[in-house]
């Protein structure tokens, strides 16, 4: 019972980290095999402690999850908390990020409000239009800024192929294909390297899947990928994975002796 009581001040045991932060044990057991975070501390029998700085931490994390991002994404987000200007830029982010959210909730709001007027005055409800706004406030995430430009005809494909988490895993492997994108430029592989032709065919036959094979859709895609108001996340994934998908791709249907992006506004 000793080891038990041999708790440093400043330090507590999973359970009342969890119990501090209205959280489970579970929840603070899996960020810690996420390597999302980890006890800092630790007592003279070897019990792994939370300090006040892994609340903190914990604080941070938990924000970012309400605010929809995923555990990869708060993963690069975290900051080091050394330093009164390390918490200040971790503040920051935290309030851009909230502020990005508000911007898009604030979208979803103008939407409800222009069908609640539409609806009384034509006594009759378009359902396209509220499904349109109950799929943005179910997605709540970063890429909302892309969506919001999709025309008429693309978000009718999208209705029809794809619910919440087909949906979901599309974006997801999206996001995934920036960034691999974005390293294998940074390693200086070269597009038209087997990695490079590997990823190119990965992101070609996403389009291909996400259009159904409805090359007419194209055209949105291409002008939402050129798009300035995606996002900050967004345009920030995209500016970096651009040049070398551009190149991959090009020498990916280079190879297969056509371009089906010739006549669709590139």
């Amino acid at each position: 019972m000793e080891t038990y009581r041999a708790i440093p001040e400043g330090c507590m045991t999973v359970g009342e980290a969890a119990k501090r932060m209205n959280i489970t044990v579970r929840t603070l057991q899996y960020y810690d095999k996420e390597g999302v975070l980890a006890p800092s501390a630790e007592s003279e029998g070897g019990r792994r402690l939370y300090t006040d700085r892994d609340i903190v931490r914990l604080h941070q994390i938990l924000s970012m999850k309400y605010l929809g991002f995923s555990l990869d994404d708060i993963k690069t987000r975290l900051v080091s908390l050394e330093t009164p200007k390390d918490v200040a830029g971790a503040l920051a982010e935290q309030a851009e990020a909230i502020r990005e959210k508000i911007a898009a909730l604030s979208d979803v709001l103008r939407a409800i409000e222009r069908l609640k007027k539409e609806t009384l005055q034509m006594q009759t409800v378009d359902f396209k239009k509220y499904a349109d706004i109950v799929v943005s406030l179910q997605l709540k995430n970063e890429f909302y800024g892309i969506i919001k430009h999709f025309d008429e005809k693309t978000l009718d494909h999208i209705r029809r192929r794809f619910d919440m988490n087909s949906g979901a895993a599309m974006l997801d492997a999206v996001n995934k294909m920036f960034d691999k994108s974005a390293e294998l430029q940074a390693n200086g592989v070269p597009p038209e390297s087997g990695q490079g032709q590997e990823l190119a065919k990965i992101w070609w036959d996403t389009v291909t899947e996400f259009t159904g094979g409805d090359m007419s859709l194209l055209s949105n895609l291409l002008e939402i990928t050129q798009d300035k108001d995606g996002g900050e996340e967004w345009n920030e994934k995209w500016s970096k994975a651009r040049p070398f998908i551009t190149e991959a791709l090009k020498a990916y249907f280079a190879n297969l002796g056509y371009n089906p992006f010739e006549g669709a506004g590139q």
